[in-house]
């Protein structure tokens, strides 16, 4: 557990996979892990439209094919069982879009790393008492850098991740006002690019946001 928390201190950026098909996910892997990245969070389904064995069963095979090279996680953990699913397919991280204590201490029972999700400086401190490893602040796009700024003034003894509306452009910003990394999803998932094989373009968005990361 502690090499993930310094893997994800370290790599900065989660790039977050959501709806994303299963034949698409390993050249998109791939072509991510050209670009830099090493850390990726594969969303269960909240509506149920898939199945949360589908979402375990993909990050079981990217767990497998990228090993120790590229860390897997889940995103939009909800419920203990996901917690299981995500342990026994080699996930090493849970990121919930909530703060649900249930949800923590299962995460740290199974030795995974804890990425609730919280806003107020409350929830961000509540969630590091339950034994959160990080905070995902979300959606932080609508708050800002100088919000994060005022947060991490009192609390800077919490991990914080910054979620929501972060590009190449201002992520430097973020982590100068006091976040440890971001998640990142369209900036990097192009569908268009997706949809048309367009694995090189991919590529070359995520090496725009590994280069500022330096």
């Amino acid at each position: 557990m502690q090499k993930t928390i310094e893997k994800i201190e370290k790599e900065k950026i989660i790039v977050i996979v959501r709806g994303v098909a299963r034949e698409k996910l390993l050249p998109l892997a791939q072509a991510m892990y050209d670009g830099g990245i090493r850390l990726i969070e594969c969303t269960y389904d909240a509506s149920g439209r898939v199945s949360d064995e589908e979402t375990a069963a993909n990050i079981e095979m990217l767990a497998k094919r990228f090993d120790s090279k590229m860390l897997v996680g889940a995103g939009t953990v909800l419920t203990e069982k996901q917690v299981e699913l995500t342990k026994n397919a080699g996930g090493k991280f849970i990121i919930s879009p909530d703060t649900n204590t249930d949800i923590i201490a299962k995460t740290k029972e199974l030795g995974l790393v804890s990425i609730p999700g919280a806003l107020t400086p409350s929830e961000i401190t509540a969630a590091s008492r339950a034994g959160a490893d990080f905070v995902k602040v979300f959606p932080v796009n609508f708050f800002g850098v100088e919000y994060i700024k005022a947060v991490t003034a009192p609390i800077s003894n919490v991990r914080l991740l910054a979620v929501g509306g972060i590009n190449e452009k201002n992520m430097g910003q973020y982590f100068a006002a006091g976040v440890c990394g971001i998640g990142v999803a369209t900036g990097i998932l192009n569908r268009k690019m997706i949809e048309e094989n367009d694995f090189e373009g991919i590529t070359k968005l995520a090496k725009a946001y590994t280069d500022n990361c330096n």
